[in-house]
């Protein structure tokens, strides 16, 4: 049991460590690399935006889901419930966990309990997180929005 949780404690630090790079960097890409490049019609920018920034939560989640197959594999903990074996179990149950849906349809036991409460919370502060830069995004969009407007009405 110690050891189940030392481990899970170990999966924990590693993933949250991990999904906070990729979101770092995800972010910064489309700050410095996609917005720049772009040049189309702020809406259109916001849409590029939005969309690499659900690509991100979308590489969290698999990342997730991947720790837990590696844990459940190496008998650190198991899923219970509604389960037909695939992959495709723990990508779902990370999606839940990560939003925090918790439908309960599939629950973890062991070391996997752990992991679960960590990638919840974790999954929260991304998410705040991207709306935090999603809305300075739209923010600086907006004004070159209206910026593009006036430029046309004074033609």
């Amino acid at each position: 049991m110690v050891a189940d949780f030392a481990w899970s404690a170990l999966a924990s630090v590693v993933m949250v460590t991990t999904t906070v790079l990729v979101h770092y960097e995800a972010l910064r890409l489309i700050s410095d690399q996609l917005i720049p490049r772009l040049r189309l019609h702020p809406r259109h920018e916001m849409v590029y935006v939005i969309l690499a920034v659900f690509l991100a939560h979308t590489v969290e989640v698999w990342l997730f889901a991947v720790c837990f197959q590696l844990m459940v594999e190496t008998g650190v903990g198991r899923f219970h419930g509604s389960l037909d074996g695939s992959f495709f179990d723990y990508l779902y149950f990370s999606v839940v966990s990560y939003t925090s849906l918790g439908l309960g349809d599939v629950y973890p036991s062991g070391g996997l309990r752990l992991v679960t409460g960590v990638e919840a919370l974790c999954g929260l502060l991304m998410i705040g997180w991207s709306a935090s830069f999603t809305y300075l995004c739209m923010e600086r969009m907006w004004k070159a929005h209206t910026e593009r407007k006036d430029l046309h009405r004074h033609r």
